[in-house]
Parts: structure tokens; sequence; C-alpha cells
């Protein structure tokens, strides 16, 4: 079954009990959880992937998921940003769906990451107040753990999730 809106991540432990697996489609679930269209120009700086309420309904999915001991699954962008994908990796994911342009990117990630050190950081982002902190946090945590992954490029003000900084 595909989660894509705010109330099936909601009702998920009772979607879990009649489902075979959980995918969720981020591109929709961010822009309906957050009310932000992502093509609109104008609003599409608030479309917020590391938002708390956006990782709270997707650690809920995971974990109603795995309660019920089914596959649960991500597709869209989320699971393609390096700084998403090691908070994704901690929470218990068990798919990526990806385009097959960053699929070595991310396999190289998750191969150079311990899963205990992603857990700790997906446990972390979880308590933080907002997308920015959990970003930040996750970027730090990045570039500790597998340094590799962003490359000499990187730059200090980057957000290592292939969107441009938001100005604050």
């Amino acid at each position: 079954m595909m989660i894509e809106v705010p109330s099936a991540a909601l009702t998920a432990d009772i979607l879990a009990k009649e489902a075979n697996f959980f995918s969720i489609g981020t591109n929709d679930l961010i822009q309906y959880t957050l009310a932000v269209d992502r093509v609109n120009e104008k609003i599409a700086n608030l479309y917020e992937p590391g938002h708390p309420a956006i990782l709270r309904l997707i650690k809920n999915i995971i974990d109603a998921g795995h309660k019920e001991k089914i596959h649960v699954g991500l597709c869209g962008e989320m699971s393609s940003e390096p700084v998403l994908a090691l908070l994704l990796l901690g929470m218990g994911l068990d798919e990526f769906s990806m385009s097959a342009l960053n699929i070595l990117q991310i396999k190289k990630l998750i191969r150079s990451v311990n899963f205990k050190d992603a857990q700790d950081v997906a446990k972390k982002a979880l308590s933080l107040s907002t997308g920015h902190e959990v970003e930040a946090f996750c970027l730090s945590k990045l570039r500790e753990f597998a340094p590799v992954i962003l490359g000499a490029g990187d730059k200090a003000e980057d957000s290592g999730t292939g969107r441009k900084p938001k100005k604050r």
C-alpha cells in the first residue's frame, strides 16, 4: 500500500494489519502535510523534507509496518538525498527507491555507515525542533561518518540535500 497522505500515515498501525507492504510516497506526503505546493515557485522554499512533522510521520509508518512484520520502502526525492538517507537508514527503512543516477552514491553511504550510528542520528534528529536543525545535524554526522559521500565540492553552507540553503 502506498502511504502518501497524512491520514494514512497517522493510521498506519491500522492499515498495517491489512497491507502486505508499505511504500511511503514522500513527495506527496511532504506536500500535503506542510500544505506546500512544491512546484509553486512562490512557496516551494517552504517544502521541507527534514521538518519534524514529516520525520515523525515517517517513523510512525516504519514502526507500524515493522510491528506487523511488513516491509517498508520509500519512494520520492527524499531517499536520494544523502543527509536524509542517513536519517532514513537510522529510522529502519527497509528499501530506498530513487532515480538510477543516485543509486551508487546512496549505496556507498549505506555501506559506509554503521547501523547503530545511523540509529543514534535518527534518535537525535527526531528530538530536534526545526527542519533546519535536523539537516544541519545530519550533515555534520554525514561529514563525520562518510565524508567521501559529500566530495570535495562540499561547501559549509550547503545543506547536503541538493537544495539551495534557506535564507534565515
